[in-house]
């Protein structure tokens, strides 16, 4: 049989995407021998579609050299195509180079179209390379000059590097060019100077702008304010807020000075001078130069983004008063971020506030409030708020009432719990077996067995859905923190494989926790033996390690750490925390120690908190050289102290 060839026998050797390159050099010569060089039309398209609907740039690429290499003189459409396909792919290094080599080879596109690939270019993030394009670009057509477009983003891109002087020459550059720098390249330099801090150079391009008569908008004030408290000079930048209302007067376009006062805004939150955003609340001294709802809005985002909830609930309230009406968004944010800052009171009343205007909070943020106020022991209110996701169209019903009863779970009342099953089966909402599950959790944290197992035989008997292996492992735990050690077992051993539920190693190490924590250790390790290793995990091993370690069973923790856990390669910071926990437990400084340089030598990533655990030992002992020890050992392991570290080291030399 003769194989095919495709150039020679070292297409055998050739990897899959060798192979079909030179299958696709193979087809693009043929391709070239039936068209002609000269059919511009043909080869351009063709291009263009490598690098568009293709996407391959590289088969793109070589066409290219294939057509040069017979006399063919890439079309600006062709470095175009190649250019922009380069950039999609986020190669903006190569499509520098390939442009760079396609102005040296004479083949420069025109004035519009390098100015559209500058842009594109600048993208990448990189203004010397494209710098160098433009300088190249003169060399070889002296009349070409980029756009003060590319020239403001060339200053950016150079702000953004921190490489000011290069962003500062920009400007002597545009000039040479017969260019004259607008407020946007003047904005844009004084925000990269006042962004390193150097308010004084920024200072003299307000002077410089004065002398060439550019006039400063709201947005350059509003950059130069930033420079100015962030100097702490709190008064200098009061005096400039009047020059941003001035320059707001001035501005026809209404985006400039929208994202002015978005800066001015931010601006003053990070001053901590809240009082003045209160001020402008009240004053509004940018008349109709900014949308007043969009004003306020803005306000509200910037307080809730510095964690000022109730100022953001007072901007509502002036809001309110004027005779506006806050966005439901805005409402959210609010309600959000006070339950997040432990105020679930306050947000229940701002929910009450919204709820005039058809407000109802996202799911996400329900959970919060209602978890908040259960915390509070407030049942009246989370019943209210509940009632309130209930009218909301669209809603899970059953997830909404599963979200109440978790939060009915941290309070001491197991009624509740029962009203909401007979409620939700009033309204024809039917509970599924996570609210069940939800339920039986919260007898047994609150020691009510007797009603969770009514409502486990409920679900056997068929009076709701089937039980899971979550609701089954629920109960064990619920008997194993009442010491019911025989009840928990015979569920495991016997009633869960009746039911036809294999025991995963959610449920064996809930089991294992429970044996350990009630001293049952023999039995605990019977389990662990019986394991399939796929059903253990890191867990497992933490559980095992602590249990055995907590018992007083320390070498048998340290064997079955050298003979099962390291070999199994099922090991993470818990399962090492617990370890090294254990041997300071039992005043085995040394073998801790051992255990850190063993799991250094495997090139194991240890975390703060291991080492934190040794060093705490250490300082407990007033082992000074070795408390410097177990910092060195993590510096020289990429860790950096943390807070806990230092603490620890206080205590250690008594301050």
């Amino acid at each position: 049989m003769r194989l095919l060839r495709i150039g020679s026998w070292r297409t055998l050797f050739m990897s899959r995407k060798e192979f079909l390159t030179a299958a696709e050099s193979v087809q693009q010569a043929s391709e070239v021998d039936i068209f002609s060089v000269s059919d511009v039309t043909h080869w351009t398209r063709r291009i263009h579609l490598l690098c568009t609907e293709d996407c391959d740039v590289d088969a793109a690429i070589r066409l290219l050299h294939q057509l040069r290499s017979r006399g063919y003189r890439p079309e600006t459409l062709n470095i175009s195509s190649i250019i922009h396909a380069l950039c999609d792919s986020g190669r903006f290094s190569e499509a520098h180079s390939w442009f760079l080599h396609f102005i040296s080879s004479n083949c420069v596109p025109d004035e519009r179209t390098c100015n559209i690939l500058m842009a594109r270019l600048l993208h990448g993030r990189d203004p010397f390379s494209t710098l160098r394009l433009v300088n190249a670009f003169i060399a070889e057509k002296f009349e070409f000059v980029p756009s003060i477009v590319n020239y403001n983003r060339l200053v950016d891109g150079f702000c953004k590097c921190g490489r000011l002087e290069s962003a500062h020459w920009m400007l002597y550059h545009m000039m040479m060019r017969g260019h004259s720098p607008n407020t946007v390249s003047y904005t844009t330099l004084i925000n990269g100077y006042c962004g390193i801090g150097d308010v004084k150079s920024a200072e003299k391009l307000f002077d410089e702008m004065s002398e060439r008569e550019v006039r400063p908008n709201a947005m350059t004030y509003s950059a130069f304010l930033s420079g100015v408290f962030n100097k702490r000079t709190v008064e200098n930048g009061i005096r400039l807020l009047d020059k941003i209302w001035e320059a707001m007067e001035y501005e026809n376009d209404r985006q400039v000075n929208n994202s002015a006062f978005c800066d001015l805004m931010q601006c003053l939150c990070r001053a901590g001078l809240f009082h003045e955003i209160f001020s402008i609340a009240e004053n509004m001294p940018q008349g109709k130069n900014v949308c007043e709802e969009f004003a306020y809005g803005q306000m509200i985002e910037s307080l809730c983004s510095f964690e000022r909830y109730n100022g953001a609930a007072r901007i509502v309230y002036i809001m309110r008063k004027r005779g506006f009406t806050p966005s439901l968004v805005s409402y959210n944010a609010i309600v959000h971020g006070l339950c997040n800052d432990g105020d679930p009171l306050r947000a229940f009343q701002v929910l009450e506030e919204a709820k005039k205007i058809g407000f109802c909070p996202s799911e996400f943020t329900y959970n919060l409030l209602i978890h908040g106020l259960c915390r509070e022991n407030d049942l009246a209110k989370a019943k209210e708020v509940l009632n309130t996701m209930l009218c909301k169209e669209g809603v899970d019903r059953t997830r909404i009432y599963n979200i109440y009863l978790r939060a009915l779970c941290e309070m001491n009342n197991p009624t509740e719990l029962l009203n909401v099953l007979v409620s939700m089966l009033h309204s024809h909402c039917q509970p599924d077996v996570i609210t069940l599950n939800t339920v039986i959790n919260g007898f047994c944290k609150l020691g009510r067995l007797e009603e969770a197992l009514k409502v486990l035989d409920d679900m056997t008997m068929g009076k709701f859905c089937a039980p899971n292996e979550v609701t089954y492992a629920t109960i064990i735990q619920g008997f194993l923190n009442s010491g019911n050690v025989e009840e928990a077992m015979k569920y495991f051993k016997d009633l869960i494989p009746k039911h036809g539920i294999s025991p995963s190693v959610f449920t064996h190490n809930i089991i294992l926790t429970g044996l350990f924590r009630n001293s049952r250790v023999d039995e605990a390790m019977q389990i662990v033996e019986t394991m399939a290793m796929p059903s253990t995990d890191c867990r497992t091993y933490a559980i095992v390690i602590d249990g055995l370690c907590t018992n007083s069973r320390v070498d048998d923790a340290k064997s079955f750490w050298e003979s099962v856990v390291l070999s199994s390669e099922k090991h993470d910071n818990f399962v090492y925390s617990a370890l090294l926990k254990g041997l300071c437990g039992a005043e085995r400084l040394n073998e801790a120690f051992d255990v850190l340089h063993q799991l250094a030598d495997l090139e194991i990533k240890l975390n703060n908190v291991n080492y934190n655990i040794v060093l705490d030992y250490c300082c407990k002992l007033g082992l000074k050289r070795e408390a410097y020890q177990v910092v060195g050992e993590m510096r020289n392991n990429g860790l950096k102290p943390d807070a806990a570290t230092w603490r620890i080291l206080d205590r250690l030399h008594g301050t």
